[in-house]
């Protein structure tokens, strides 16, 4: 145990539902899904243990998984997404999983009440900006914690209400 686990452990205890990119279920790439038989690159049994909600712009029945895991393909855009998974987590959080562009998405449409970020040091050479092109949107954190653990720094933002139009 380090000062990442209770970091972890609080992220995910109160957790109903989640979305998430289409490249992060799997395959990246753009066309349709090709191998219906392609589950995720989370094997049998993802780490989630409820119902998750993959944006995409390729429809695609439900893929149910062990664990409890329940994939639905949303088409019809990031609100669609967040309203199925806010009922289907009964009253529970709903976690956006990611990855950056997703969130950028969200965050510029004013539909976080929280960033969480990892940061590590590993240079990817690419991906997506977080906080790039958000547009008119007028974003302010207020920083609710930073924790230093090996290997990694966690912050955690509480988004605020923007300036009045």
């Amino acid at each position: 145990m380090n000062a990442s686990t209770p970091v972890f452990e609080e992220s995910i205890e109160n957790i109903g539902a989640g979305v998430m990119g289409r490249n992060m279920f799997g395959p990246i790439g753009g066309g349709a899904w090709g191998d219906e038989q392609w589950t995720g690159w989370w094997g049998d049994n993802p780490p989630y243990h409820y119902h998750v909600f993959v944006l995409t712009h390729h429809a695609r029945d439900p893929v149910e998984m062990e664990g409890g895991t329940t994939y639905h393909f949303v088409t019809d855009g990031i609100e669609s997404a967040l309203e199925q998974a806010k009922k289907a987590a009964g009253g529970k959080d709903v976690m956006l999983w990611g990855g950056g562009h997703v969130a950028r998405q969200y965050l510029a449409a004013g539909l976080l009440d929280e960033l969480e970020l990892h940061v590590v040091p590993v240079l990817l050479g690419g991906g997506s900006r977080l906080l790039d092109n958000l547009g008119d949107a007028d974003v302010r954190l207020e920083q609710v914690r930073a924790v230093e653990a090996p290997g990694v720094t966690h912050l955690k933002y509480r988004i605020l209400p923007g300036a009045p139009s």
